[in-house]
């Protein structure tokens, strides 16, 4: 029993020892082991296995083949440089020969009977027009397949940004070279 003048003892936990005196070396203390409560599952000792099957995760990623973004890339630049380029030496031809042409018409045609002096320039402008579309829609949806399948991704946004800008550059420069031409063709007609 206890003396009633004195707190009871505090229970010690297993594998306490109490504190050396000092000058003495006490023997280390044994490391507590948990272990799980009746009925609990534990881990295994040497941790869990490799997963059996046919599936094996890869170690590192595989790097994707950015030829997807290359090509659609090319595709916009022949959309987006050089149909313009086939398109605006055309279209300077056509301005430079329209003064001569409208000047010898009497202005009560209202077909596109003018043109036929410059036909071989209008068709390659019309050719040029729909190859850069073509060129261009592949352009974009290669570029956003490149995009999405992260194959040559910077390739593949260049490719839209192109491919979307394609028609603005090719009208900006047929008009403008239509209207160079125009004022060459003008320049020589009347002599100047």
């Amino acid at each position: 029993m206890t003396d009633p003048q004195f707190p009871p003892p505090v229970p010690q936990a297993p594998g306490h020892q109490p504190p050396a005196a000092p000058g003495y070396h006490a023997a280390p203390a044994p490391t507590p082991t948990y272990q799980a409560p009746p009925g609990a599952y534990s881990a295994p000792v040497g941790g869990y296995g490799a997963p059996t099957g046919a599936y094996q995760p890869s170690d590192a990623p595989q790097q994707k083949s950015s030829a997807l973004g290359i090509v659609a890339f090319a595709l916009s630049i022949v959309a987006a440089v050089v149909a313009p380029i086939v398109a605006g030496a055309a279209g300077y031809q056509i301005g430079f020969r329209l003064p001569t042409v409208m000047q010898q018409i009497d202005g009560s045609t209202s077909d596109l009977s003018f043109l036929a002096p410059v036909r071989d320039q209008v068709l390659m402008g019309e050719v040029s027009f729909w190859l850069g579309t073509l060129a261009g829609i592949a352009a974009i949806v290669l570029g956003i397949m490149a995009i999405v399948k992260r194959a040559g991704r910077a390739w593949g946004v260049t490719a839209l940004i192109l491919g979307v800008l394609g028609p603005v550059i090719f009208f900006t420069v047929l008009g403008v070279t239509l209207g160079i031409g125009a004022g060459a063709g003008s320049v020589t007609l009347y002599g100047a």
